[in-house]
């Protein structure tokens, strides 16, 4: 069977690596804190984290999604500014997104090829990975996934297409990526029903009108049909409620086909290149459980901040040992008070402090080791300020509050 072969070509055995609990986090603080933690979020190279996951988790994964970079050879920056003019990117608040840039095609199959075999071992027998590219790289990916699963095991090649602006002028516009679904073994998970949609209504009209419609094979039109391998799903806009602001964020319809049609609830979905987050979003919102990370704290942290809106979503969130989480000094002047009425504390954050977080925590009996994250607020995604009182969970030791700025630095204040 033919393969693509580079000078460089290898593959490399999994990297000494371990994972470090920095949070656990409690959405909305429903389950503090005894809860049982079954999904994660890691922050850290992805073949470290994947190398430090393989003694616990081979063999244990239902499906995989992942969404690396594409070969475009481009730098994406993050927008983290709040109602602003979309129609004025010049004024536009930015941070660090990607890196997306590679000496050349050698050293993007260098990244992509081992990350994929790690993948692979980390697949159920029943298991089924989604590998989400474009033009640049798809056709090489194709060539590695046969040889790492063999040909015979390419499940679908899907077409995700859609519609927007675009700057070509000497070709017809690329509007569309390419979604390879590969299966571990013959007997994958696919549920059909659970995908359905509705037939044109010009089609069952055309049923009901003639019995000599579809060369006498009439559709159970009730039930309606299984999805063609070519999707149209809009991208997430700027003025779209899903938009996190972080760069090629996908969108949740699109997940939600995915995780619906091969995996079940309860099972392990991963995606090793999170981005903005919505893969473990949608797939704690349909009963899975989650493996998530990304090298980019920008990444980490956006998710984090979607994930607050799942209360029984306990997550805990992690470093791999190679990584450090940013860190800061909040030089603000008593930014913190606490407040009790009526026999119910809360802590206040500073109006004017405010202004420079994205995020702030609580862990009403901080152990000095990881934060126990009993409530939260954020930014909101669209418009307004971010809370500035939270109500004090209940707990008999320390209270310490994290605030995350804009930026991504972090900072531990005790109360």
């Amino acid at each position: 069977m033919p393969q693509l072969t580079w000078d460089s070509k290898s593959l490399p055995a999994p990297i000494p690596a371990s994972l470090h609990t920095d949070s656990i986090l409690y959405p909305q603080g429903e389950g503090y804190p005894g809860t049982a933690v079954e999904n994660r979020l890691i922050f850290g190279d992805n073949l470290a984290a994947i190398s430090a996951l393989l003694p616990e988790y081979e063999g244990r994964v239902h499906l995989i999604y992942a969404d690396p970079p594409f070969f475009t050879n481009r730098r994406f920056t993050a927008r983290v500014g709040r109602g602003e003019d979309s129609r004025r990117p010049e004024e536009w608040q930015l941070s660090e997104g990607y890196t997306d840039h590679w000496t050349n095609i050698d050293a993007y199959l260098d990244m992509l090829y081992p990350r994929l075999a790690l993948m692979h071992r980390l697949l159920a027998p029943s298991g089924t990975l989604y590998l989400h590219l474009d033009w640049h790289a798809n056709h090489y990916a194709r060539l590695l996934l046969d040889e790492i699963f063999g040909a015979d095991r390419l499940l679908n090649e899907i077409i995700w297409t859609y519609h927007g602006p675009s700057p070509i002028r000497t070709a017809f516009n690329r509007k569309h990526d390419t979604i390879l679904a590969y299966t571990k073994s013959n007997k994958y998970t696919f549920n059909v029903d659970a995908i359905r949609q509705p037939y044109n209504p010009n089609t069952v009209r055309t049923f009901q009108s003639s019995p000599k419609a579809g060369f006498g094979k009439v559709p159970d039109l009730k039930r309606g049909k299984v999805p063609e391998d070519w999707w149209y799903f809009p991208v997430v806009a700027r003025l779209h409620n899903e938009r996190t602001g972080y760069p090629t964020q996908k969108p949740e319809a699109l997940l939600e086909r995915i995780i619906l049609a091969s995996s079940n609830p309860g099972e392990i979905v991963a995606d090793f290149f999170c981005g903005s987050g919505t893969t473990p979003l949608v797939a704690a919102r349909l009963g899975r459980k989650f493996i998530a990370s990304d090298a980019q704290w920008r990444a980490i942290q956006t998710t984090r901040n979607r994930l607050v809106s799942l209360p029984g979503t306990a997550t805990a969130i992690q470093r791999e040992s190679h990584s450090r989480i940013p860190e800061g000094k909040l030089h603000l002047d008593e930014p913190l008070s606490i407040l009790s009425e009526c026999g119910v504390s809360t802590i206040q954050l500073d109006e004017s402090s405010s202004e420079g977080i994205d995020y702030w925590e609580i862990d009403p009996a901080w152990d000095g080791e990881i934060f126990h994250s009993a409530i939260q607020a954020a930014r909101p995604l669209r418009k307004g300020k971010i809370p500035t009182v939270l109500k004090l969970p209940d707990g008999d030791g320390k209270i310490c509050v994290r605030l995350t700025k804009i930026n991504g630095e972090s900072a531990i204040v005790n109360i």
